[in-house]
């Protein structure tokens, strides 16, 4: 869950691997009224009008802790008088709550993994709305179908949190300079942690490698693991705090939580200049949803100014490319500088990086944990 592994970036891809096997086309919903709603054909003016009817708006997954989704819960409720309530659970979890439900629907809205806005809208479990922000939101971040049935509302991208009092004072800014450094490195459950497969395919990256070659990840902690530089227990703020960590990759806006609870003396957030791959969150639109309106009203509001700003105050990079920030949530960010120069990488081939999911557990036990 969000709020009790938010560290570990919550990511079942066991969960979403039976999924995909068990829903193998789109879910018939063609008796729920609501899949038939065209919310692109309305007006925002149209779309506040009914959420103010409806009342209230119930998310998954979206608590108030995570990228300070509290603010926006307040706003909607002081601006337009939604009334908020979450159920926090994983991604998969998100889905299978929609799929299941169906009209007896309890959610209407959810924050998701990027692998899982394909995987929803294949299934069937969602209800299109591009906002009125679409066209400020990349391509790559967006549904190809340009419908509006996914759009990341914010991005993270690895990073290093990096406890100075277990480095001796030294603050490594690249994979390479951790490997050739006497750095111990943590990570968790490569098989089925979301932040600790993208700080694989960053490593790979770093490398040479992408999504669809990931050896020279798997051999950059195969090189730590025999050199008895590698933890794969994973890594908590109290963890952390205990000294029992030097280098963890994790995203940036995990990262920066971390720090804010445990100091940014001791601790350092940096960008690893030589790989670091970049993902995000996709709000969903449940199909099936009893207050359609009230859930695309919230993506609205999450899109605007407004709501990225409340997304950078939670330490989360905002996705629109012209968002102006204030300078609370300029400072609750890195500096651009981290990022200017590095080799940030987006995932580019969404189907390759899906298919290799499922064996990462087996190819982590064989190339790396067999080293230990």
């Amino acid at each position: 869950m969000k709020i009790t592994k938010k560290i570990s970036y919550l990511f079942t891809i066991g969960m979403l691997g039976l999924s995909l096997t068990a829903c193998g086309g789109e879910a018939n919903n063609s008796g729920n009224e609501q899949a038939k709603l065209d919310l692109n054909s309305m007006s925002v003016e149209e779309i506040t009008a009914k959420a103010k009817e409806e009342g209230e708006v119930n998310s998954v997954g979206m608590p108030d802790s995570w990228a300070n989704w509290k603010e926006t819960w307040a706003d909607l409720d002081s601006e337009y008088g939604i009334k908020h309530v979450d159920t926090d659970m994983s991604s998969a979890e998100e889905l299978a709550i929609f799929e299941n439900e169906k009209d007896n629907a309890s959610a209407d809205i959810g924050d998701v993994g990027i692998a899982f806005g394909p995987e929803a809208k294949n299934r069937g479990l969602l209800l299109p709305y591009k906002t009125s922000y679409y066209d400020e939101i990349p391509d790559w971040a967006k549904d190809p179908e340009k419908e509006g049935y996914w759009l990341l509302s914010y991005t993270g991208t690895m990073a290093f949190i990096v406890d100075t009092d277990a480095t001796g004072g030294e603050v490594p800014t690249s994979w390479k300079e951790v490997l050739e450094g006497n750095y111990a490195v943590t990570i968790g459950d490569v098989s089925s942690g979301n932040q600790d497969q993208f700080a694989l395919l960053s490593a790979a990256i770093a490398y040479g490698g992408d999504e669809t070659n990931l050896q020279p990840g798997l051999d950059y902690f195969a090189k730590l693991a025999e050199k008895g530089k590698l933890n794969v227990q994973g890594s908590t703020t109290a963890t952390l705090q205990a000294g029992e960590h030097a280098v963890v990759p994790m995203w940036d806006f995990n990262a920066l939580s971390a720090q804010d609870e445990l100091g940014s003396d001791r601790f350092k957030v940096v960008i690893p200049q030589d790989g670091a791959t970049m993902s995000g969150y996709t709000t969903i639109l449940n199909a099936y949803s009893k207050r359609p309106h009230a859930a695309a009203l919230a993506r609205e509001y999450i899109l605007s100014d407004a709501g990225q700003n409340n997304l950078a105050r939670g330490h989360a990079r905002p996705i629109r490319e012209n968002v102006k920030l204030d300078e609370d949530a300029k400072a609750a960010l890195l500096p651009d500088s981290e990022y200017e120069n590095a080799n940030v990488y987006p995932i580019e081939d969404h189907d390759a990086w899906n298919e290799v999911l499922p064996n990462l557990g087996n190819m982590w036990q064989e190339n790396v944990i067999s080293k230990m």
